[in-house]
């Protein structure tokens, strides 16, 4: 039996354990949230380095992405990833480039949404470069909402150039910064405060990271689609009660759950057998092909 952790510093109510069976083999996958203590975070990684088969790194991206997919390492993801010297790690990185770019075209031929017609806010596109570039390649009015969501700057980039040019020169800077500065971890996860409403509605499909979206999402978002992941029954139950008309996981649904891309992730590496570096795109592809990585859809 194998056995994947994804060890996160985001709320500990969040966390959930599975078993699934895939081909022969069964595997635990679970999440285990710190609340946002890095020194838990740390403990725990270290007590399971070499124990288990992988570690997905939760509330905390390595990579930030900016033009030619040019990568800055997020200073406060180090912490954590050198606390695991035998286990791999994975953030996420490899599934957001390549199965984030499979649900965008999923929307378009097998639920017929005619993205070219639609608007789009990305919450996070520095953070999800495959979902950034392939909404725009689809032909979507694209809106980019780093600024807003990571750090309360009403601003939202319309094109992927003015995005990467504000990364070329301010990410080296802000890639030093705590990540609860950016992020929300901890109790945070759990807090909705309704803002900028007026971007949202101009918004068709509201895409990228959940707790982002969820962090300022309005009362109302009638008939929005949401595309996302790492979603509770509870946040289906709020997407329900706002009014979404539907919501697509990239991740699969596990036991009610859709699990984080660096859980996923995690998983994937074990099924190639591969270390995350090692691992090329079209390996990720050729496991995103299997039933087991199926999109989830649901219709309120």
């Amino acid at each position: 039996m194998k056995r994947i952790v994804s060890v996160s510093l985001g709320s500990s109510t969040r966390n959930h354990h599975v078993i699934v069976r895939i081909g022969e083999e069964d595997y635990i996958i679970e999440r285990i949230g710190t609340d946002g203590s890095y020194a838990k975070a740390i403990e725990i990684i270290k007590d399971l380095d070499g124990k288990v088969d992988a570690f997905g790194m939760g509330g905390v991206s390595i990579y930030l992405y900016g033009r030619n997919h040019h990568r800055y390492v997020m200073k406060s993801a180090l912490p954590l990833l050198k606390a695991a010297n035998k286990t791999p790690m994975t953030d996420g990185s490899g599934l957001k480039d390549t199965l984030e770019r499979h649900v965008v075209q999923y929307l378009r031929k097998e639920l017929g949404i005619p993205l070219e017609e639609k608007t789009v806010l990305i919450v996070c596109g520095l953070e999800r470069p495959g979902m950034a570039e392939c909404f725009a390649m689809e032909g979507s009015k694209t809106l980019y909402g780093d600024l807003m969501f990571s750090m309360g700057i009403p601003y939202a980039f319309k094109k992927l150039n003015g995005l990467y040019n504000f990364a070329t020169m301010f990410v080296p800077i802000i890639r030093r910064l705590p990540i609860k500065v950016l992020y929300p971890s901890g109790e945070n996860q759990e807090i909705n405060t309704p803002k900028y409403e007026k971007t949202f509605k101009q918004a068709d499909i509201i895409a990228g990271d959940f707790l982002f979206i969820k962090k300022y999402l309005p009362l109302s978002i009638d008939g929005k689609i949401i595309v996302t992941n790492t979603v509770t029954p509870q946040d289906i139950e709020l997407l329900r009660n706002r009014g979404a008309k539907m919501l697509v996981t990239s991740t699969p649904e596990l036991d009610g759950r859709s699990f984080g891309t660096n859980v996923m992730e995690a998983l994937a590496c074990v099924l190639i057998g591969k270390k995350p570096e090692e691992v090329t795109p079209n390996e990720y592809f050729n496991v995103i092909d299997q039933d087991f990585f199926t999109h989830r859809v649901v219709y309120f």
